[in-house]
């Protein structure tokens, strides 16, 4: 009798149900592939929740950023930096900072502001 049975690289193949030889490959391949949870099928659901593949943020807001209200219009005021040879990094950030000290906001300090706006400023491949 054959079926079809699906091999680690994920290609369907028919086999005898009861080859010697399908049974000497199996042993073999189960000897020398110990890590079978990395050669495991995916299913539906490991393809819709993707594993995360960039670095968390390294920024950390201090305590007062949860009370922080900015209003959507700001984030168009801000400059934005892609990261270009010939953008000037110092220059973006002196823009930035004019822009953020334009905005007071009682409920938090400049620093949190300015932590909190600044990755709405960051573009493209600097993002990343």
């Amino acid at each position: 009798m054959r079926v079809w049975t699906r091999t680690l690289s994920g290609r369907l193949s028919r086999k005898s149900l009861f080859s010697l030889e399908n049974m000497a490959e199996e042993d073999n391949q189960s000897i020398h592939n110990e890590n079978n949870e990395n050669n495991r099928v995916r299913t539906l659901k490991d393809h819709m929740n993707s594993t995360r593949t960039n670095a968390p943020s390294c920024i950390v807001f201090p305590p007062d950023a949860s009370h922080f209200n900015f209003k959507p219009g700001i984030i168009q005021l801000l400059p934005t930096f892609h990261g270009l040879e010939l953008e000037n990094p110092y220059l973006h950030l002196r823009e930035f900072e004019e822009v953020c000290n334009t905005y007071n906001d009682l409920n938090c300090s400049m620093n949190t502001i300015r932590l909190k706006l600044f990755p709405f400023s960051l573009k493209d491949k600097v993002k990343t």
